[in-house]
Parts: structure tokens; sequence; C-alpha cells
């Protein structure tokens, strides 16, 4: 009877060092995890201030205003909602209005979101997945008329019903 309580003890300690790690693990993992919002999604459910999160849509036109200071400040769309981001650094060679973007940074109180780094498309056959879906969900891509200006088509992106490309 004793070995049975003692390989209890040990078994018992093991899982909760095992519990403990993968608490930690998760811990840190979500610290680092940044989701993805679309102007749509801002505007019905916004992130919490302070929160680092990605947003992505096309510059809309004559939105770009460029301070004395440097940087830009820019509004971008889905066709469904806007958001007005404030950065402070260089932008890249392939950003301009019309153009699909990604950024990371932060929103405030008043939802302007504060930008610390921004994306451009790095060719014209590439735009992330997921400002293309909530352009196609908004209805400001027409694959057909070719609005897109050589943005990949619908193609060259994963199939939702079947996985594959």
């Amino acid at each position: 009877m004793r070995k049975a309580v003692r390989r209890l003890w040990i078994t018992l300690a093991a899982g909760v060092v095992l519990v403990a790690a993968a608490a930690l693990a998760l811990t840190a993992m979500r610290d680092a995890m940044v989701f993805f919002y679309s102007p749509a999604m801002v505007a019905e459910n916004p992130p919490q201030p302070g929160q680092r999160v990605r947003v992505g849509g096309l510059v809309v036109d004559g939105s770009v205003e460029r301070p004395a200071a440097g940087g830009a400040n820019f509004t971008v769309t889905d066709g469904a909602g806007e958001i007005r981001i404030l950065y402070a650094g260089s932008l890249p060679d392939l950003f301009r209005e019309g153009q699909g973007i990604v950024a990371e940074g932060v929103f405030d109180a008043q939802l302007v979101f504060t930008a610390d780094t921004v994306l451009a498309k790095h060719d014209e056959t590439y735009m992330p997945p997921e400002v293309a879906q909530a352009l196609r969900e908004s209805g400001m891509w027409h694959e057909s008329e070719g609005d897109h200006e050589g943005y990949a088509p619908a193609s060259t992106y994963e199939n939702e019903e079947t996985g594959r490309r």
C-alpha cells in the first residue's frame, strides 16, 4: 500500500507541473497573438483600447495627409466601414491611394488607430487573404470588372469548401 500511495503522489505532482506549464505557455501565446479586424468588424464590435491588432482595407482616395512632422494620416475602408489611421513612420514605397494595406497598432478610446507598422502588397498579384475576403464580403471586390488593379483572382486563394487552391 505504501508504494501505491507514493506512486499516486508522484503522479499528482507531475500532473500539477504539467498543468502549470500549459497555463504558462497559453498565457505567453495569448500575449503574442495579434488579431485582424476589417473596418466593418471594428464598427460592429471594436477591440479594447490599447489591444494590439491588425486592420486592413483599401486606402480611401483623397484621405492621405502628410503632416509636417512626418508620417501620414489616412483612412482605410472595406466598403462597409472606415478606420482613420495615424502613422508616424516611413510608408512603404508601394503605398498609394486605392492600395490594399495592413496596419498593425492600437486603437485609442475614440477608435482612432495609431499604427506602428504599415504593410503594402509586395507586388501586383498579392493581397492579404483577410483583406481580400473582407472586400469580397462588402462588395468592393469585383472579379469581372477589374477594379482591383491586378489583385490575385479568387482562384489563387484557398477554396472555403475544399480547402484547396
